[in-house]
């Protein structure tokens, strides 16, 4: 039963790279929790690899299954994001982002190099990553006035949730994700306290 409140994902970043006939192939692996995320890994790696041809990557996010993306970058349809999140999917992981950048080396590799070189690159960044499982959240925001600011957090604590955002001032706003075996339970016990209300977010990880 448990097993059903939690996935799976990488714990630290990883790399791996892999050469063909010139070209150079280099996997990152990223554990991402949010589309931000991902905005920032890439701008970071173009930055980066000016002079990379090609920064193909491909990822997933949540459980649901539905939130995920496959982008070839220039290179022939479904020959680099495609082959990039079959891996991703085949580890049964969640909540990652692998970008492999390509350096170009003056011979054409086909579509079924191009397939190989990103499929096995990303397989070699995943399987060097430790992977961890998490406990599945279901994402919510809190409003609350200052006083009661004790109270709130220390049930988020107690609830082992996830803050994703705050601003504590006058007035509250915690955007947080507690851990679905239990969080029915805590949000009755956080719409308790007075003044607070807690609003569902459709964000879920």
């Amino acid at each position: 039963m448990e097993q059903e409140f939690k996935y799976r994902t990488i714990a630290t970043p990883a790399t791996a790279e892999f050469k063909d006939r010139g070209s150079k192939f280099l996997a990152y692996a990223y554990p991402v929790n949010v589309p931000t995320d991902i905005k920032e890994k890439l701008q970071h790696l173009k930055k980066e690899h000016p002079k990379a041809v090609h920064h193909c990557y491909a990822y997933r996010l949540g459980t649901s299954g539905t939130q995920y993306r496959a982008n070839d970058d220039g290179e022939p349809s479904g020959s680099a994001g495609k082959p990039i999140l079959g891996q991703i999917d085949s580890a049964g992981l969640t909540n990652v982002l692998v970008v492999v950048v390509r350096y170009f080396g003056g011979s054409l590799l086909g579509v079924p190099g191009l397939i190989n070189a990103y499929k096995t690159s990303t397989a070699d960044a995943l399987s060097s990553a430790p992977v961890t499982e998490k406990w599945i959240e279901d994402r919510f925001e809190v409003h609350f006035d200052y006083p009661v600011m004790g109270e709130v957090l220390y049930l988020l604590k107690q609830a082992e949730a996830t803050v994703y955002q705050q601003e504590l001032q006058l007035f509250c706003i915690v955007k947080t994700g507690i851990p679905r075996r239990h969080s029915a339970d805590y949000v009755q016990r956080l719409s308790e306290i007075r003044g607070v209300t807690v609003k569902s977010i459709k964000e879920e990880i």
